[in-house]
């Protein structure tokens, strides 16, 4: 287990205090536990209080103690509950803020209501854009803790090469690989901003089931158990020369690195044969285009176009119906961090210390789903590739 070094944490609350003060915020209050993770280095229960300078306040309900010895902040300051923070502001001779900025995104409407109450002559405004423009630049300690993701995600892969046969249910081959996972570390939770965005360790299934829509915002979906969590893998037993999709996240104290790839037991068919081969051709394209200073729109429309240009439009993320409107998203501590390689977001730029998942994918309804996910970094050495299992196709015996 690492612990969140102070220096990267002071950095981290200096970064937002920036965008604070171009934004005129006098304070953010941050209470959602991937922004407290990635702001405090822990995820005990409390408020963090960013003023626009000086010292941050981390506020902790429960649990104090261990909030001390795992958060690298000066600051950590056992309270009550949330009626408690002027008095704290003023033991601590900061004013009472009067533009106060909330993860609005995320935030519940009661918790809302609750600071309108706290601060009554204060305006809120919605702090997220800022946050997630401080968490989409990486650090080089942030890297490195997705490489070891990298690394597990790799782990995963070698595994499924000695667990995938035909006859087993696709949830058979799931906990063999998420067993995996856990042993090496493994946190069991993978991270999503999005509202009802629950998410497993990935999504693991075969043939027929590998097309199947769900409600999730993802271009694959998978029928899952029960209708409570429909989506991942069920009860269907993989078959010959049909495709078994393990889309899986690692995760490494926290960090996260997105890999698919795809096995048959058997031949393929021509027709997902020649689509694997122009999924990655899409990645070879993207690789060879990115730069820094595209915008994360322009990304998206050169890759969707050829795809549409390879004869994909009714297939290309998603069957007709239930396709996404991205091929890339960011991840870092969840798994939809800034930046997003979909339609539209033609205003926002690609910048150094960036990583994004980069899932072309086409999905074939009663056939299967064929495609490549690898996690990139845009380093200030040139445009590199975090996960390194091998893209080919792996056909078994």
């Amino acid at each position: 287990m690492r612990l969140t070094p102070a220096v990267e944490l002071e950095y981290r609350c200096h970064k937002l205090q920036e965008y604070m003060q171009s934004a005129l915020l006098d304070a953010v209050i941050i209470v959602q536990n991937a922004d407290l993770f990635y702001f405090t280095g822990t995820v005990q229960s409390g408020n963090l209080y960013v003023p626009a300078s000086g010292q941050p306040l981390y506020l902790v309900r429960k649990d104090a103690g261990r909030a001390r010895m795992e958060s690298g902040l000066k600051e950590v300051v056992p309270f009550g509950s949330i009626k408690d923070i002027p008095a704290v502001l003023a033991q601590y001779g900061y004013p009472l803020p009067k533009r106060i900025g909330l993860e609005l995104d995320v935030l519940p409407v009661n918790f809302y209501k609750r600071y309108c109450g706290l601060f009554p002559n204060a305006d809120f405004s919605d702090a997220t854009p800022l946050v997630r423009k401080v968490r989409m630049i990486k650090s080089h300690y942030e890297i490195h803790l997705m490489k070891d993701a990298a690394d597990q995600v790799d782990l995963v892969y070698r595994r499924a090469r000695e667990v995938i046969r035909v006859g087993k249910t696709d949830i058979d081959v799931a906990a063999e690989l998420e067993y995996a996972a856990r042993k090496d570390g493994h946190q069991g939770l993978i991270r999503m901003r999005g509202f009802n965005s629950d998410i497993c360790y990935g999504q693991i299934f075969s043939g027929t089931d590998s097309a199947v829509p769900a409600y999730a915002d993802t271009p694959l979906g998978g029928m899952g158990l029960n209708p409570s969590f429909g989506q991942g893998a069920g009860l269907k037993r993989i078959e010959a020369h049909e495709p078994v999709i393990i889309d899986f996240a690692g995760c490494v104290d926290g960090y996260l690195c997105d890999q698919t790839r795809v096995f048959f037991v058997g031949k393929p068919s021509d027709r997902l044969r020649h689509a694997y081969d122009d999924m990655l051709e899409i990645q070879a394209l993207m690789m060879r285009v990115v730069e820094v200073g595209m915008s994360w729109g322009t990304l998206y429309d050169i890759c969707q176009s050829r795809a549409v240009q390879m004869g994909y439009a009714d297939n290309f993320m998603g069957a007709t119906g239930s396709q996404v409107s991205f091929i890339g998203h960011g991840l870092g501590i969840e798994i939809d961090e800034y930046p997003f390689i979909a339609r539209g977001f033609h205003h926002m730029l690609l910048e150094e210390g960036m990583t994004f998942a980069f899932e072309p994918k086409a999905v074939f309804p009663g056939e299967g789903a064929i495609g490549i996910e690898n996690t990139f970094y845009l380093s200030n050495e040139g445009f590199k590739r975090l996960t390194h299992s091998a893209d080919e196709l792996v056909i078994l015996n």
